[in-house]
């Protein structure tokens, strides 16, 4: 399922600042896209940045008693371009007080998740098996499904660390991506946390053991998901390689 690509690029001279408001846009636009209840969600955002909802309504240019009846539940769920509105005007109104900035992401999610991008323009699953030299073990007749994006974890944090929601956020803007799993035991536990998870990656890699436990295999194969392993770079290298694919990516647009 795509989410939506970004939406907003916040114009300071801080390329720190930047990219962290535009982290912070796709953990929004991620949470809101895939949250059962999109009005609760877009109502905990905009507490969280200490926004009224006469001033976020008058950013969004649209009535008091409308925002209300999303966040209430008495409107049905808001479609994509009104939340594409909402996450803008948020991510606008925080500008000068930076609230969103100063609590997001958390230290846990910081260290779990080493590196998280999306794609400019989908690439092929073989593309990245290519790329990342990798063995496949499930999923073979899957290869030319399109992956829109990348997220590097750090596997012990990520399963000991991160909570149900905070796990959410490792799909950024879409669930049609590749999650590789670096510091692997077997890779037995990675496969568990996919499996037990409501969203599922499109692609799972298996970083730095040559032999796969067989559970791990056969659980990627249930839920027809793409599983390889690769062992021919460190986790630095990992990182800059897909990082390098979006680059070149961008350069085609």
């Amino acid at each position: 399922m795509i989410m939506w690509q970004m939406l907003y690029t916040y114009t300071s001279k801080d390329a720190t600042m930047q990219d962290q408001y535009e982290e912070l846009v796709l953990v929004m636009a991620g949470q809101l896209a895939l949250s059962q209840n999109p009005g609760k969600t877009m109502k905990a955002w905009r507490e969280r940045a200490g926004i009224g909802q006469a001033e976020l309504a008058r950013k969004m240019n649209i009535s008091p008693s409308v925002l209300s009846d999303y966040e209430n539940g008495r409107r049905k769920s808001p479609g994509s371009a009104f939340l594409k509105r909402f996450v803008s005007a948020i991510v606008e109104l925080d500008r000068d007080e930076g609230k969103l900035l100063s609590s997001s992401p958390s230290s846990r999610e910081s260290e779990a998740i080493l590196s998280i991008g999306e794609y400019p323009d989908p690439v092929p699953a073989s593309k990245i098996i290519e790329n990342l030299k990798c063995e496949v073990l499930a999923g073979r007749e899957q290869l030319e499904r399109s992956i829109f994006g990348y997220t590097v974890l750090d596997s012990l944090k990520t399963i000991y660390a991160l909570s149900g929601a905070e796990f959410y956020k490792i799909y950024g803007s879409s669930t049609e991506r590749v999650v590789v799993f670096t510091r692997v035991g077997l890779g037995r536990s990675p496969m568990i946390a996919v499996r037990v998870s409501p969203l599922k990656p499109r692609m799972v890699v298996i970083h730095g053991i040559k032999n796969v436990d067989s559970l791990a295999v056969e659980l990627a194969a249930r839920e027809r998901i793409i599983l390889a392993s690769t062992d021919n770079y460190t986790q630095e290298e990992v990182v800059k390689i897909l990082k390098e694919l979006t680059q070149a990516l961008s350069e085609h647009v």
